[in-house]
């Protein structure tokens, strides 16, 4: 579990480094982690990166989609259906008011209603969407963006 911990923290770490922080030898290390790339507890390895930095216009949108479950296959063939767009990033079965949460990108808001109106809605056993739209990222798995130039001022009132 610690491994995990480790490298879940920061995946850049070598090896050498991991043994030292576990006061283990390198090897043992090496073998952990091929073992829980092969067991696929560890399922890959990515960088965090600040989109907005690089001027890079995209658009994020977070659907909520309502089914109706199919027989003998329940929730899971509509999400694996969805899950095949790569501009899918993350899906979802929630509890609530909706059934499946996408997180998906694309280049603006008129691709992302064509992904729901074409891709989504047409679908057997989809009930309704409501979409969402994020505005303004402070913190994404586990990491805070930076703030900016901030005026740290108070107000006065005369």
């Amino acid at each position: 579990m610690e491994l995990l911990r480790i490298i879940q923290n920061d995946a850049r770490l070598t090896p050498d480094n991991i043994a030292i922080m576990l006061d283990c030898d390198v090897a043992e290390v090496e073998a952990e982690l091929s073992a829980l790339s092969n067991e696929k507890i560890i399922l890959g390895y990515s960088a965090q990166i600040d989109w907005e930095k690089m001027d890079k216009d995209n658009v994020v949108a977070m659907i909520e989609v309502r089914i109706t479950p199919m027989r003998n296959k329940g929730f899971d063939h509509i999400a694996d259906i969805l899950c095949k767009n790569d501009k899918v990033t993350a899906c979802y079965l929630m509890s609530g008011g909706f059934d499946l949460m996408l997180i998906y990108e694309d280049k603006n808001l008129r691709d992302v209603a064509s992904f729901v109106s074409d891709k989504i809605a047409p679908l057997d056993g989809v009930l309704s969407t409501t979409t969402h739209f994020i505005l303004k990222k402070y913190k994404s798995n586990g990491i805070i963006f930076e703030k900016g130039d901030t005026d740290d001022r108070q107000a006065v009132i005369l």
